[in-house]
C-alpha cells in the first residue's frame, strides 16, 4: 500500500490523475494507459478491484520500462519549503526545511542564503531560480539565485539582483511566460516590474508605478496609498494588485512586448475593507480578496475576457464577538485548496486559521476556526498536493503542520513543530 500510495501521489502531481472531482466520481484523465491508482480512495472512495489490476499493469509496465520518472518518484513523499523571514528575532536570511509527506513532520530549518528581510520569495515557472524581496549590500532589491540543490542539499546561490527604484518591497511575483516580474512596495505605495531574461534573470527594472490617494477610512492604515501584493490572471493578460490603503484592487493590462503593465481598472472591496492579498479559483472564474483590516473575505466574480471583477460576496474570517476580545487582530494570507472545493484565511492577533467551503456558484461558508499553535500567523501554506497545510508564527518562531481532511477541508495539527526565526513567507518548491 505505501508504494501505491507513492505511486498515486507521484501520478496526480504530474496531472495523470484528477482529484479535484466531485467526491465519488472518481475522474481520470484520458491518457493512453487508462489507469486509475487505488490510492484515490482517499480522495473521492470509490475504486475497487479493475482498478487496483490497472494500478498493477502500470507498476509492472513501468518497472520493465525503466521509465525516468521512477527516480523521482523514489523522492516524490518529500517536499522542501523555502522560508522567508523578517529583520528580527536573529533572522539571517532565507531557510530551508523539508515535509515529509506521509506523515507530516517537519524536518529541522537550515539558513541557505544571507539577505536582510527576505519578506517575500517567488520561483520561476520554467527555470530553477528562485526570487527573493529583501535588503542586500546596496539596498531594497530583489534578489535572484539560483536552486543548486534540494533535499538534505538544500542551496542557493546568489545570481542577480536588481533595485526596486522605491523603498522595500512586500511581494513578489512572476509572470507565468517567466517574462516579467512585479514587486509591491508597500510603504512607497508602488508597483515596479522588471524584464526577465529567457534564462530569467533580470534583464531591467521597465517601471515603477505609483500609487495614488487613499480613502482615509481607517485613520493612519488609509492615509496614503499601500500596495501588499501583486499577481497574474490565470490566463496572463492582466496584473492585480490590492492595495490596502486605497480599498481597492488595482488592475493592469500585462504588455509582454514591451515587458510593462498599464492601467485597466480597478474592483472596491468595500470602505476600511484595506484588501491586502488575493488567489484565483482553479476555473478561472472567481477571485478571493482577503482584507486585513476588515478580517473579510471578498468574493468576487471575474470576466476573462475583459479581465473585470464583480464583487458577490463578503464573509468574516472571525466572529465580531471573538474579535472585540482582541488587542490587534488584522488577517494576512489566504490560500485555496488544489481541488477548489475550500478556501483557507490566517487570522492574527486571534492566531487562528479559518476554513471555508466553496459552493457551486463560489461563495464561501464557514467550516471551521482552527488555533495555529504560534504566535502571530502572518503566512501559512498548502503542500502541492493538499494534503498538509504549514504555518508560520512570525512572533513564536516556528513552523507547525496540520493534515487537511480531503472530504471537510478541515485541518488537524499533526503535532510537528519547529523553530525557525520570525517566518513571514513559506514556499513550497513543487515536484
Amino acid at each position: 500500500m505505501a508504494i501505491q500510495r507513492m505511486f498515486y501521489r507521484a501520478l496526480v502531481r504530474r496531472k495523470i490523475l484528477l482529484v479535484d472531482a466531485p467526491p465519488g466520481t472518481g475522474t481520470v484523465v484520458d491518457v493512453p494507459t487508462g489507469l486509475c491508482g487505488i490510492g484515490c480512495r482517499r480522495a473521492c472512495g470509490s475504486h475497487g478491484g479493475r482498478d487496483q489490476r490497472r494500478f498493477a499493469a502500470f507498476m509492472l509496465v513501468a518497472l520493465l520500462s525503466g521509465i525516468a520518472m521512477l527516480p523521482s518518484i523514489a523522492n516524490a513523499d518529500q517536499w522542501d519549503i523555502w522560508i522567508g523571514t523578517s529583520s528580527g528575532n536573529n533572522s539571517r536570511g532565507i531557510y530551508h526545511c523539508l515535509l515529509d509527506g506521509d506523515s507530516g513532520k517537519l524536518g529541522p530549518s537550515e539558513l541557505v542564503a544571507e539577505i536582510r528581510a527576505p519578506g517575500f520569495l517567488e520561483l520561476h515557472p520554467e527555470h530553477h531560480l528562485l526570487y527573493a524581496v529583501g535588503q542586500l549590500q546596496d539596498g531594497p532589491c530583489v534578489a535572484v539565485y539560483r536552486v543548486l540543490g534540494l533535499g538534505d542539499q538544500a542551496r542557493l546561490e546568489l545570481v542577480d539582483q536588481e533595485s526596486t527604484g522605491d523603498g522595500g518591497g512586500t511581494h513578489v511575483s512572476v509572470h507565468p511566460s517567466g517574462r516579467l516580474l512585479l514587486t509591491a512596495q508597500y510603504g512607497g505605495g508602488s508597483v515596479s516590474a522588471y524584464a526577465l531574461e529567457k534564462s530569467g534573470l533580470i534583464s531591467r527594472r521597465t517601471q515603477v508605478i505609483e500609487h495614488q490617494g487613499g480613502s482615509g477610512v481607517v485613520p493612519g492604515r488609509q492615509d496614503a496609498p499601500h500596495p501588499h501584493w501583486t499577481g497574474f490572471s490565470p490566463d496572463g493578460r492582466f496584473a492585480l494588485v490590492p492595495d490596502l490603503g486605497l480599498d481597492e484592487v488595482i488592475i493592469y493590462r500585462v504588455d509582454l512586448e514591451t515587458q510593462t503593465i498599464h492601467p485597466h481598472g480597478a474592483a472596491p472591496t468595500g470602505p476600511g475593507s484595506g484588501p491586502r492579498h488575493l488567489k484565483f479559483h482553479p476555473n478561472g472564474k472567481w477571485v478571493y480578496v482577503l482584507n486585513e483590516l476588515a478580517l473579510s473575505v471578498a468574493v468576487f466574480q471575474y470576466d476573462v475576457d475583459s479581465g473585470s471583477m464583480e464583487l458577490k460576496q463578503t464573509i468574516p474570517t472571525v466572529p465580531a464577538e471573538e474579535l472585540a476580545r482582541e488587542k490587534f487582530a488584522s488577517a494576512s494570507e489566504i490560500r485555496v485548496h488544489p481541488t477548489g472545493r475550500f478556501v483557507y484565511t490566517a487570522n492574527r492577533g486571534h492566531d487562528t486559521i479559518t476554513v471555508f467551503s466553496v459552493s457551486s456558484a463560489g461563495t464561501l461558508s464557514p467550516v471551521q476556526v482552527e488555533p495555529v499553535r504560534g504566535a502571530t500567523p502572518r503566512n501559512f501554506n498548502l503542500s502541492p498536493d493538499g494534503a498538509w497545510l504549514v504555518v508560520g508564527g512570525q512572533d513564536s518562531n516556528t513552523l507547525a503542520s496540520f493534515e487537511v481532511d480531503p472530504q471537510s477541508g478541515r485541518i488537524t495539527y499533526n503535532r510537528s513543530i519547529i523553530t525557525t526565526p520570525s517566518p513571514i513567507c513559506i514556499l513550497f518548491h513543487p515536484h
